[in-house]
């Protein structure tokens, strides 16, 4: 494979994962943001390579949008 061919393999992995992720966790927090819940969550993402030992972990307190708007 050449090298841009693999550049571009892992640009669109990690933009698939962006994309998605973005609105998976927009529509989960919003689904859980109720009044008196926790003004932040815990968010976490885990990135494996098959047939490596990567395991890559991110995370981050994501703020949750204010309830009523």
């Amino acid at each position: 494979m050449s090298d841009d061919a693999f550049e571009g393999s892992v640009r669109k992995f990690l933009k698939q994962v962006g994309v998605t992720g973005h609105q998976e966790l927009e529509r989960a927090a919003r689904a859980s943001n109720t009044a008196g819940a926790p003004a932040a969550r815990k968010a976490r993402a885990v990135i494996t390579l098959e047939g490596t030992d990567l395991q890559h972990v991110v995370e981050a307190e994501i703020v949750l949008p204010d309830p009523h708007g």
